[in-house]
């Protein structure tokens, strides 16, 4: 038996939902149990209500940002910043924090790097932020346009995600202006992207995260892992592993495990100038698309590419609301015309068992 099967078994035998486990948990301060195969986090995480509405807000982060390009290691220490926000009486409060560097490709190769946020719960209790714990908040790579607008182009598949399933991560886009507190001076005023954190997705759908590596489809819910693998193959993006947890995370539900997918800038649908294919793979661009999924039970693709087509309307009005119109030049019709190619595939019984059933995964 695998061992992430072995832990959902003993999670469910133990009775344990997510919501009931929360509650046990709520008021105490015990240490966080662990078994010989994996370690849930069960910590009730409510999710912000910053993430209810999609209009962009705007707020000026300060740190010595100067001393954060120098953190390029991965246990970077946390540093002092502050958050100034517009109140609820329309003027600003300054909300404290701390902020470390973080990821792995973005961190070494970046200009300004990928950040991490830590608010107290008592700071930002009445703000626009309040219920945010530790957040990210995926910054441009370089203070440009060009890659303003792959911060846009990821924002947008976050969203058509979002439309497809619940488990999935909301994202919220912000108005940044970046102010350096060591040489008093505005650095830049750009996108971003506040990411809803992996704790609070899984207290809001009911399941548990699950940190231990080493899935494969005989622990997965079915339906779920269709849906994930059948968007990564939409938005060409093969910058994953379910097994690794690399830019996934798993969620226990009473069904299985279901997989997460998130970071989305070596996707073929934002095809930043950066993104590169690894090179075991049978692909030369990231334009170009590979089906990874696990080999699923037959009659789980069906419903998948029904759900992906009654989607596709909502999915194409996304690039023509107010925030698709953010996007520059041919990005949106561009954007729309790699999805085409898309669903002509899963509209053709042939070539969708050629390119996505018959591609799958063993898995061994």
């Amino acid at each position: 038996m695998r061992p992430l099967r072995q832990s959902l078994l003993l999670i469910l035998v133990l009775g344990l939902s997510a919501s009931a486990q929360a509650q046990q948990q709520q008021g105490k301060n015990k240490k966080a149990k662990k078994d010989s195969v994996t370690q849930v986090d069960l910590v009730p995480h409510e999710a912000a209500p910053i993430f209810r509405a999609e209009e962009p807000v705007t707020f000026t982060l300060t740190s010595n940002f100067g001393r954060l390009r120098r953190d390029r290691k991965q246990d970077a220490p946390w540093r002092w910043a502050s958050i100034t926000v517009p109140d609820s009486a329309g003027a600003t409060e300054e909300i404290p924090l701390q902020v470390k560097t973080r990821g792995i490709w973005r961190l070494t190769q970046c200009d300004f790097p990928p950040i991490r946020l830590d608010f107290k719960k008592s700071t930002v209790k009445h703000s626009l932020l309040a219920k945010l714990d530790k957040p990210k908040l995926v910054t441009h790579c370089r203070d440009n346009e060009d890659y303003e607008q792959y911060i846009l182009q990821e924002l947008q598949l976050y969203r058509v995600y979002n439309l497809l399933t619940k488990y999935s991560h909301r994202v919220r886009l912000a108005r940044v202006t970046y102010a350096d507190s060591g040489t008093g001076k505005v650095i830049t005023t750009r996108y971003a992207i506040l990411e809803e954190e992996p704790e609070a997705l899984a207290y809001r759908v009911g399941g548990m995260l699950i940190k231990q590596k080493g899935g494969g489809p005989a622990d997965l819910e079915p339906s779920g892992a269709a849906i994930f693998a059948l968007y990564q193959y939409m938005i060409g993006n093969t910058d994953w592993s379910i097994a690794g947890l690399h830019n996934v995370e798993m969620i226990a539900t009473d069904l299985g495990y279901i997989p997460v997918a998130y970071d989305f800038d070596f996707a073929g649908a934002v095809n930043t100038r950066y993104a590169t294919v690894d090179p075991s793979l049978p692909i030369k661009r990231v334009r170009d698309r590979l089906y990874r999924g696990y080999c699923l039970p037959e009659e789980s693709y069906g419903p998948t590419f029904d759900l992906f087509k009654a989607k596709k309307d909502s999915i194409y009005a996304l690039y023509k609301d107010p925030i698709g119109r953010l996007l520059l030049g041919d990005r949106a019709k561009e954007t729309l015309a790699y999805f085409d190619e898309f669903y002509e595939t899963i509209g053709s019984p042939r070539d969708a068992r050629r390119e996505i059933m018959g591609r799958c995964l063993s898995g061994h």
